[in-house]
């Protein structure tokens, strides 16, 4: 996870909330692990799926979102 966060600017961390906003509408998830990627489990998946850590309409979300 250092790696993504030093290398693309984001403050991806294991077990953090993610929105994935779409024009089928936005999708929230949690950070499962990292690699070159991040991947992230949707509500409602079994399984996570691989993401570019700066992937259009991917947001962040903090402990006030």
């Amino acid at each position: 996870m250092a790696y993504i966060r030093r290398v693309y600017g984001v403050p991806a961390k294991r077990g953090g909330r993610v929105a994935w906003d779409t024009s089928k509408g936005t999708r929230e998830g949690v950070i499962t692990r990292a690699t070159h990627y991040v991947y992230i489990r949707f509500d409602g998946d079994r399984h996570s799926r691989a993401m570019h850590p700066c992937e259009d309409g991917l947001r962040y979300l903090g402990a006030a979102e």
